[in-house]
């Protein structure tokens, strides 16, 4: 109990100390009475009685280290003692709190995204039991892939759904878009088509009304769904959930099921779901279809390495069972060797995680970097306040105070600081992580993440902390308490002739942050060179003034053997619109990722080749100019000889002597493409196919009225390349033709170099950021550096004013001055071009047209660091130059 009440007593300090001053001069007291009383006079007494206590400053933080609540008390003198100091040097605290703060916040920022993208589980219950059942490996492209999550066609999932025996639950998903609202008044909205026990396997409970079940898999005909929060909340206005609720989609109306919880977004991280509803089992699947993702949650007592083994063993009789029909015997085999197995799936899937996880994991390392340089920085600016201070802490150690309580007072000041910009760095990490996002968003797809502190980003955001006090207070702390009282208080305020060497920590800071700072501007140079490359490309064909056209006729009802005739019907409308230079349509568009192709042989040689099916405008539209043979025209259909357009790459891999023209290509079968043989009748530059990172593929490029009929008939909707001199006047005069013409057709508009831009988004976000911060890096080496060189001439004035005295000129101390500027840098290049020779390697899968020990990249780096570096010392070098020497030596 009376520690308990000497706790409570904290604050009344004053009280205190007077009652321990008096305890010590009671037994000071006794002490000189009891000296007396052995015949000592009163002087000698109280001489004897002092030699005894020692310092009464000494004494009383004993006492204080003896006592808990006196403990705590000190503890906080120490603080208030702290925040008197920032009050007195408000310019020194803001800098250090305003540099750690960016700092840290960058740094938190940057965490905190990555464990948003690639750390954060799911929000369902146990998501540690959640695992996912893919092909090992993939399936390397068989068949037609829907995305890169879908491992499983329809009699895939089906086998699956019958033999689970280490699943307690097994459901099948994928993510499509859907139309919602009339017709004519139609949006697409993000949809995800889930198996009926997908919410129960996942724990997921409705907000309203119920979710899907296996009693709702009827037909497959969308007849109801379910909602998420935010689709609620937008489009229903948070509409009570009934019987009664319906909504419009695919131009029926359909019943309105229930709501997901807020905190459902769905599989995919990055993305999050409108509208669910139930899978379908059509009567006659398409098996060379990969349309399906799976996933189960395991059963106690099963390991994912146990049940990898179980589905490793299932395969060869699932896959046999699966085999699509219309396949070469080897590609059968091909198919019949693939084998399943588990992976964990609590974070869910991701395409951030697949595009972004290797940049965000390089921007930490730079801001970690940078934050190294700032620490490096703030070492040697408490390093020269610790200077400035010595005689205070001579003082001080000379009236009794210990080693332990200066280190602590000083080291707390430095943690007070460390806890402020942790405090603000984690404020700002927030909005700066939400900005990254926002920068990661295209014309075409928004991101949407939920960016929100968890225990792991403060976690981080404290361990960061920690470590810049550690690195940038504990030097300077040692530093200052280390001092010998007795030379401190001799050598006062004097320079420091001929002492250089209490320099050399400040020197090996510096030539740290150069070293750092030449690793980033690397880093810098290579990632902006490289988004320039890919920028000023020549992909081959004409990216500007093309619009890219997506018409759905679902509406229309056109027969299936009136398709053809009514696309090319489409085609022929838009290029007659006024300001439209050309349109074609195509199976495929250049550049936009999706890429389609068959087996092919040529003679004795066979192997894969990317197909296009294309109108005859198709080339002009582009601007892909024919560099031998002719182009298709309207007479190229499947009653005529089928033929085809090839690429230099085609002729390079297939074609090994003579002209290519009237060469014979045979295509292997697939479903719905039965083996043909074509005649290449044209060749055509390389372009760049699906992505401008590749190297020219091998193209194929038939006539669209040559596509099997089969296809041709398949979905009233096509793709469509117009090119004018205008894109955006385009779109609004295409949209606003096709809408009088043709009432109810769904179009997706978009400009076609934009959608190249918009694939760029991660190289500009590197660029933008990695430049930020090599500059950020220059800047804080000229901080740094001229910090440094005005400490050196502000400690070395002495010295300096006495080598003026003997006859130095001002051109000499400048060159002295410059000399050892100059030796850093050089130090620091050194070391930093072998670090970043060594780190560059991480980062060649990110660049183009670059490689990681680029000459050109690493001079440009030392060159810029050598400018910044010169231009930081000559201030303080002409400063020194300025010296008084009869100041300095009246001063001495």
């Amino acid at each position: 109990m009376a520690l308990f009440r000497r706790i409570l007593s904290l604050g009344r300090r004053a009280r205190m100390e007077q009652e321990i001053e008096a305890e010590l001069r009671e037994h000071m007291a006794m002490c000189v009475d009891d000296n007396m009383a052995q015949g000592m006079s009163r002087k000698e007494a109280e001489r004897d009685a002092r030699t005894r206590f020692g310092s009464p400053v000494s004494t009383r933080e004993r006492v204080s280290a003896e006592d808990a609540a006196l403990g705590l008390e000190s503890l906080w003198h120490d603080v208030r003692g702290a925040l008197r100091v920032f009050r007195k040097s408000p310019g020194f605290a803001f800098v250090v709190v305003a540099t750690l703060t960016l700092g840290i916040g960058a740094n938190t920022a940057i965490f905190e995204l990555l464990d948003a993208v690639r750390l954060r589980t799911l929000p369902i219950a146990s998501p540690g039991e959640l695992v996912a059942i893919r092909i090992v490996g993939g399936n390397r492209g068989f068949g037609v892939n829907e995305s890169p999550f879908s491992d499983f066609t329809v009699p895939m999932w089906q086998e699956v759904k019958a033999h689970h025996d280490p699943l307690s639950g097994v459901f099948a998903w994928r993510a499509n878009g859907v139309q919602v609202g009339n017709p004519g008044q139609t949006r697409e909205v993000n949809g995800l088509e889930v198996s009926g026990s997908f919410f129960n396997v996942l724990g997921i409970a409705p907000v309203q009304g119920r979710l899907i079940g296996p009693q709702d898999e009827t037909g497959c005909q969308i007849t109801r769904v379910v909602a998420s929060y935010s689709f609620w909340k937008s489009q229903m206005n948070f509409a009570p959930i009934t019987a009664n609720s319906t909504i419009v989609v695919e131009g029926k109306t359909v019943q309105v099921l229930g709501v997901t919880p807020p905190s459902f977004f769905g599989m995919v991280v990055g993305d999050r779901f409108d509208l669910a509803y139930p899978t379908c089992t059509p009567p006659n699947p398409a098996r060379q279809n990969f349309v399906y993702s799976v996933m189960g949650r395991l059963k106690p007592g099963w390991s994912i390495q146990r049940t990898s083994e179980y589905f490793n063993a299932l395969s060869p009789g699932l896959f046999a069972a699966t085999a699509p029909e219309g396949y070469s015997a080897e590609d059968i085999k091909t198919f019949t060797s693939f084998r399943l197995g588990a992976y964990p799936a609590g974070a869910g899937v991701s395409y951030l995680r697949e595009q972004y996880n290797s940049s965000l994991e390089i921007l930490l390392a730079i801001t970690g970097l940078v934050l190294l340089i700032a620490c490096a920085n703030l070492a040697n600016l408490m390093l020269a306040r610790a200077s400035g201070k010595k005689r205070e802490v001579a003082i001080r150690m000379s009236l009794g105070a210990s080693r332990g309580r200066l280190l602590r007072q000083i080291l707390l000041e430095s943690a007070l600081l460390a806890a402020c910009g942790a405090t603000l760095g984690a404020a700002i990490a927030q909005p700066l992580s939400r900005g990254l996002v926002n920068s990661l968003d295209t014309s075409q797809n928004t991101i949407h993440l939920t960016i929100a502190p968890d225990w792991r980003v403060l976690l981080f955001a404290a361990a960061v902390a920690t470590a810049t006090c550690v690195i940038f207070a504990m030097l300077p702390a040692f530093r200052s308490t280390n001092a010998e009282p007795l030379t401190s208080l001799k050598s006062g305020q004097r320079g420091v002739v001929g002492n250089r060497e209490r320099f050399s920590m400040q020197r090996a800071m510096v030539i740290t942050q150069i070293a750092v700072s030449m690793v980033l501007l690397v880093g810098a140079l290579l990632f902006v060179r490289s988004y320039s490359n890919l920028l000023t490309l020549n992909p081959g064909i004409r990216e500007s003034g093309i619009t890219v056209a997506y018409l759905d006729f679902y509406s229309a009802h056109i027969k299936p053997e009136n398709l053809a005739d009514y696309k090319r019907q489409l085609v022929d409308e838009v290029r007659a619109i006024p300001g439209i230079d050309n349109a074609a349509a195509s199976t495929n568009i250049p550049l936009s990722g999706s890429t389609w192709g068959h087996e092919v042989e040529v003679g004795a040689t066979s192997g894969p080749s990317r197909f296009t099916y294309a109108s005859p405008s198709f080339f002009a539209t582009l601007g892909i100019p024919l560099i031998e043979g002719r182009n298709f025209t309207e007479r190229d259909t499947n009653d005529a000889p089928l033929v085809v357009i090839v690429n230099q790459a085609f002729v390079r891999r297939y074609v090994n002597v003579g002209s290519p023209l009237g060469v014979q290509v045979r295509v292997r079968p697939e479903p719905d493409y039965p083996a043909r043989t074509y005649q290449i009748v044209g060749v055509v530059p390389d372009t760049k196919y699906s992505d401008f990172r590749e190297s020219p593929q091998v193209q194929a490029f038939v006539p669209l009225a040559q596509l099997p009929v089969p296809v041709t008939a398949q979905g009233p909707g096509m793709a469509m390349l117009i090119a004018s001199r205008d894109s955006a006047g385009a779109q609004l005069a295409v949209r606003q033709v096709l809408d009088e013409r043709h009432p109810g057709m769904e179009m997706q508009l978009s400009d076609f170099q934009q959608g190249i831009l918009d694939h760029l988004v991660g190289d500009r976000m590197m660029a933008r950021l990695s430049g930020f911060f090599g500059i950020l890096a220059a800047l804080l080496v000229v901080v740094g550096l001229h910090g440094i060189l005005s400490y050196f001439v502000a400690q070395r004035r002495s010295e300096i004013g006495i080598r003026m005295a003997l006859g130095a000129s001002r051109g000499r101390v400048v060159a002295a001055m410059l000399r050892n500027a100059c030796i850093m840098l050089a130090a620091g290049l050194v070391a930093g071009t072998a670090l970043a020779l060594f780190a560059s390697r991480g980062v060649s899968t990110l660049l183009f047209g670059l490689k990681p020990w680029d000459p050109g990249t690493l001079i440009g780096a030392a060159a810029l660091l050598a400018a910044v570096t010169i231009a930081a010392s000559l201030v303080p070098s002409m400063r020194a130059a300025n010296v008084n020497p009869i100041d300095s030596l009246r001063a001495e």
